[in-house]
This record gives structure tokens, sequence and C-alpha cells, in this order.
């Protein structure tokens, strides 16, 4: 079975709808990292969204804030902000769904999802250092994980931790990874709707577990009319210049 990966929608609701029509047709099941919602200008709309999709969905950390189950205090002020209108627009059915949605460690068929780490769900997970415990310790040998916007991941064999990198090639907006036997994989699939590995086009993955690969797409969605809508809601102005830079 084929299942479409995404995470950190981070309410822009256009990129996500770019995923879509890239994908349509090639998976069968949806499965969500968490943060839908912070950041962007579409909480409603990509909470909708991701709820008409069947999806099963894990919570982020903005997902937490912005519903109430943590505080963001420990957030960056630019951060904070987007928090607070966010849980100002949201309707109260999708506020009740961003409560609900249970945290990682999930499983999904032969995979788990996390947001953040295999033991810590706000944990970044950028090196193989930080990698090598979850690696170890992974309830399957594959996992999905997101918060850093960064597309790639880890795999772990014979006790040598690797770095995973996928960029399309041959015309392709995809790059296929082909999963090995014996080895345990952290597998990231980019950002949705906040890139910042320098690519500023929407990342996500599709995983075929019975062919034993993953496809990690990358595809360009109309980030100027995201920009000017984030601008007519007043978001912080770094948040709207990032979408331009990937960063």
């Amino acid at each position: 079975m084929r299942h479409l990966i995404i995470s950190d929608i981070h309410s822009n609701l256009t990129a996500l709808d770019a995923v879509l029509e890239a994908a349509q047709g090639r998976w069968v099941k949806t499965a969500c990292l968490g943060d839908l919602v912070g950041y962007g200008p579409d909480p409603n709309e990509a909470v909708n969204r991701v709820r008409a999709l069947g999806a099963l969905v894990i919570r982020g950390n903005h997902d937490k804030a912005v519903s109430g189950v943590t505080d963001p205090e420990d957030f960056n002020p630019v951060a904070r902000a987007t928090v607070l209108w966010t849980r100002q627009q949201l309707l109260p059915e999708n506020l009740q769904y961003l409560q609900s949605l249970p945290r990682g460690p999930v499983p999904a068929g032969e995979f788990f999802l996390v947001h953040g780490s295999v033991h810590d769900e706000d944990e970044y997970v950028y090196s193989p250092a930080q990698a090598l415990d979850g690696l170890l310790d992974a309830p399957a040998p594959l996992v999905f994980f997101g918060h850093t916007h960064f597309q790639g991941g880890f795999a772990l064999r014979e006790g040598e931790v690797q770095v995973l990198g996928f960029a399309p090639s041959g015309g392709k907006p995809y790059s296929t990874f082909s999963l090995e036997p014996d080895t345990a994989y952290l597998l990231n699939p980019g950002s949705v709707g906040q890139p910042r590995d320098g690519d500023v086009r929407a990342g996500f993955a599709i995983a075929d577990l019975e062919n034993r690969t993953v496809e990690f797409w990358r595809v360009p969605y109309d980030i100027e009319i995201v920009q000017a809508r984030m601008a007519r809601a007043g978001l912080p102005e770094p948040l709207i210049l990032r979408l331009s830079y990937g960063r």
C-alpha cells in the first residue's frame, strides 16, 4: 500500500493543494507528522483539508501551542505571535480536533510516525549524534519524522549512522530511495508549508513498502499569493520573507 507522508503544513493551503495535486492517484492512505497550523494564513482551511483526507495525524509543537495543550512561552516572539493569532482564527471544532491529536510514536502499518524524535516529540533531529538513540530504540525499522523542515534523514547499518539527502533529477519532481534490509531508518519528508533546507518548493514523500521504496518529492507553488494573504492578515514580516528563501 502506498502512503502519502506529509508534515509541517503550517497553515499554508496553497502549498498543501499543490502537494495533493502532484500526488493525485499515487497514494491510498495519508499520514501527517504534525504542525498543521502555525506561521501561515490558512489555519482552518489547512485543518479542514487534512481532516477531509481521513489522514492518520499526530500532533506537532505548534498544534499543541495553538490548541492550548501547551503554553507558547518557550516560542520565539515571532512564533508566539502567530500562535496567538492562529488561536483566534480557529473554529471551535478545529481547535478541538488539534487538542485531540495523539503524540508520537504512532504506528501506521509497517512504519511509525513521530513529530520530533522517537523519545521526545519536541526534539529537533539534525545530526547523526541526535539521530542515533532514535535509530537504536525505534519501534520499527522505518520511522518518519518532521519538525526540522529539512527533507532527508538517517540510516543505521552495521553500527554506522549515514546521513541521507535527496534531490529530484532526470526531469522528475521526485527522487526514489530504496530501503535496504537489516537497516533502521529515520526519514523526513520535508515541510509542505515552510521548507527550511534552501529549497522553496513544498516537500513530501510517498512510501511504497511493498516495493521497499520511498519517493521524496519537491513541487512548486504560488509563494507570492501566500505572502499576500499573510500580509493582509498582519503576520510578521520575517515569516513572509522566509518563504522566498526556504530558510
